[in-house]
């Protein structure tokens, strides 16, 4: 079932996106992402229920780390409905976003999570997962 869309999923009954977040979150600390957290903004506004934020060591590590969320929604039957392409002539990836209606994905490097805070600008928002 398609989790992402979030008036289907509210009006018809459909899935919580819960267990595809808490899935993520592990996904991507099994895979060494650093500063795992996932963030409940169902409360906080109305486009979106999760955020699921990590940081990435290196370019190479937050590519590898968006191939296993692109073959953990496949394998879900999740539809990604935007993804922030790697700049063109660009060698250092601080950010990247996978938007899935109700969860959007954010893999940052380290000094953008830093200078970002995420968590502290969304700080009214439950943090559901750390790791």
């Amino acid at each position: 079932m398609d989790v992402m869309s979030r008036t289907d999923k509210r009006h018809s009954g459909g899935k919580d996106p819960r267990d595809a977040v808490f899935a993520l979150g592990a996904l991507l600390r099994d895979h060494k992402a650093l500063d795992v957290v996932v963030l409940d903004l169902r409360e906080c506004n109305s486009w979106t229920d999760f955020f699921v934020i990590a940081a990435a060591a290196s370019s190479s590590h937050l590519e590898g780390l968006e191939r296993h969320i692109k073959e953990f929604c496949r394998e879900q039957g999740l539809e990604i409905l935007r993804h922030s392409p790697r700049p063109r002539g660009e060698t250092e990836d601080d950010w990247r976003v996978t938007d899935l209606g109700a969860v959007v994905i954010h893999l940052m490097s380290q000094r953008a999570r830093a200078f970002y805070e995420l968590e502290r600008l969304w700080s009214i928002a439950p943090v559901v997962f750390r790791a």
